[in-house]
């Protein structure tokens, strides 16, 4: 049996095609634009010819993310936080928290034995503690998102810095700027922070091992070091971390 998940996100739509609920047979990400419902269908269409089948083929489509009402072919849909849990579940049967940051949300969500999802707590009211946020810090700095990301590991120093709001930490950013600041400080103290904000999430849902650290931000080794070090516990992050929740809602049906 084949089934598709499709992860509608704020920036990027993710799909992913799964046999018989067992192996991964392709993977496909567009931007998502101004036309959710097109971008669906260009990921699913991408994903399909990777696998070497066809749409008719897909006998359950699930659709997850902000998005999932504009999603095409869907036979079902599923919240952010169920395919959050299934999705980490299934990689890693161990998991008992699920953190999932993404370009402009993060969240945690405690999952039992079975992948079902027991609590959750969302970041949603500001971009601080999401992708969004470690782009806006990348600019202010004048540096590569790539480089920026690493840049913080070179760093020992522990500056405070508020995170609460986007516009005041840029506006700490260009004052430690200012003060000569090296930029490798200043990155820890940004990924520091957003890993604050995260973690604080998690400890309102509980820390319990295993944890596992998705979406895309999860690529970004300075926040996944960050966020270690706030939680005390190393967080497992999956090969192909942004592609979770879309696993999650492909093994979501009937």
């Amino acid at each position: 049996m084949l089934t598709a998940g499709i992860d509608m996100g704020a920036k990027n739509t993710k799909v992913v095609i799964l046999k018989d609920d067992k192996e991964v047979l392709a993977r496909s990400s567009v931007l998502t634009g101004f036309d959710q419902k097109a971008s669906a269908e260009q990921a699913l269409q991408e994903a399909v010819q990777k696998a070497g089948v066809k749409i008719a083929d897909i006998k359950y489509v699930t659709a997850t993310g902000v998005g999932r009402k504009a999603a095409p072919y869907v036979t079902g849909e599923v919240t952010e936080i169920s395919a959050n849990a299934k999705g980490g579940h299934f990689l890693f049967p161990s998991a008992r928290v699920v953190i999932d940051v993404g370009a402009e949300e993060g969240r945690a969500v405690r999952c039992d034995a079975q992948g079902h999802a027991k609590d959750f707590a969302i970041n949603e009211k500001c971009a601080a503690g999401a992708g969004s946020f470690v782009e806006a810090m990348s600019r202010a700095l004048e540096v590569p998102l790539a480089e920026f990301a690493v840049l913080s590991l070179k760093s020992t120093a522990n500056i405070p810095m508020n995170a609460q709001c986007v516009i005041f930490a840029e506006s700490e950013v260009v004052s430690l700027i200012h003060a000569k600041t090296a930029r490798a400080d200043i990155s820890r103290a940004i990924h520091n922070a957003i890993a604050d904000r995260i973690a604080s999430m998690v400890r309102r849902v509980g820390v319990e091992k295993d944890i596992i650290l998705i979406g895309g931000v999860a690529r970004n080794k300075g926040f996944v070091d960050a966020l270690n070090r706030n939680l005390g516990v190393e967080v497992i992050v999956p090969e192909e971390p942004e592609y979770v929740s879309a696993l999650g809602a492909a093994l979501t049906h009937d």
